[in-house]
């Protein structure tokens, strides 16, 4: 009797032991009793009600990914592609989430394939290649609403991969190379356009230098010119100055005179004018002579 009772003893500790529960962080304790719902146990320590009370489901309240094999959709075109997508989700209400739907994965998948057709189905293809961010963002906005009674919130929606038909990627990589050969002879157009104006312009640039060069030597040369006859100029100018100062006779004037002449006479001149006052002086000199040599 005595080991039954310690036997007994011993099962009630166990199940008191059992019904003690320790709720980690970013989870969640959905709690029965008998078979409908209770509470919602959070972070702490917790005691369960045995037999009438159960764990009916662990909810992990961290952000999940989910990634959903490729969905066949057809564009506004009538170009079939695989696009695949990962949604971005988190709990917010475990009851919601435990009683609102069953398989609430199998329901996203659902749900995010038909909205994926839904919008592509609205667009082009160049349009689906081209427009991420608007299918990310419509899609969100779809899933998150819809989801909302089960206790879910969508926050991001990516696709993953978008796969056109062989025939149509081996047309968009000749269409691109094209753009790129098209590019590459603007460039090389636009180079040689430049190289030539450089050329022009430097040209241009050359023979202004050269004028200018041209131009500064020819000053050079007519201020040099200019400055030689003042110089002359000036030297004649003192000589008459001294001249003047020495108050020559008319005599010496005149013999002067006749020293021009002699030195304009042995230039390359062909004709000479003789002024009257020289002839007389001429005539003069040449009577003096003549009285000299009777």
């Amino acid at each position: 009797m005595q080991f039954v009772l310690i036997a007994l003893i011993l099962i009630v500790v166990i199940i008191l032991v059992r019904c003690i529960r320790i709720v980690q962080q970013a989870r969640a304790y959905v709690i029965e009793f008998l078979g409908a719902y209770k509470t919602t146990w959070n972070v702490g320590i917790h005691f369960k009600l045995p037999f009438v009370e159960r764990v009916a489901k662990v909810v992990s309240l961290k952000e999940q990914v989910a990634d959903f094999p490729p969905q066949p959709v057809i564009t506004k075109d009538n170009v079939t592609m695989q696009i695949d997508t990962v949604v971005y989700f988190q709990i917010t209400d475990p009851k919601l989430y435990t009683y609102g739907i069953e398989q609430p994965l199998v329901a996203i998948e659902n749900l995010s394939a038909t909205t994926l057709r839904n919008i592509i189905g609205d667009l082009e293809l160049d349009q689906c290649l081209t427009s991420r961010d608007i299918i990310n963002s419509k899609m969100r906005n779809i899933l998150d609403e819809a989801t909302d009674p089960w206790g879910i919130k969508v926050n991001r929606v990516e696709l993953k991969n978008i796969l056109p038909p062989k025939e149509i990627q081996n047309a968009m990589e000749k269409q691109m190379k094209a753009e790129r050969e098209r590019r590459e002879a603007i460039l090389r157009a636009e180079g040689e356009k430049r190289a030539a104006i450089l050329e022009a312009e430097g040209e241009k640039e050359s023979a202004i230098l050269r004028a200018d060069a041209k131009k500064q030597q020819q000053i050079l040369e007519a201020e040099g010119q200019a400055e030689a006859i003042l110089k002359v100029q000036t030297a004649t100018a003192e000589g008459i100055r001294l001249i003047n100062e020495a108050s020559p006779t008319e005599a010496v004037l005149k013999l002067k005179a006749m020293e021009a002449f002699s030195a304009a006479a042995n230039g390359q001149a062909t004709k000479i004018i003789i002024p009257s006052e020289i002839q007389g002086i001429a005539g003069l000199a040449s009577g003096i002579v003549e009285a000299v040599k009777e």
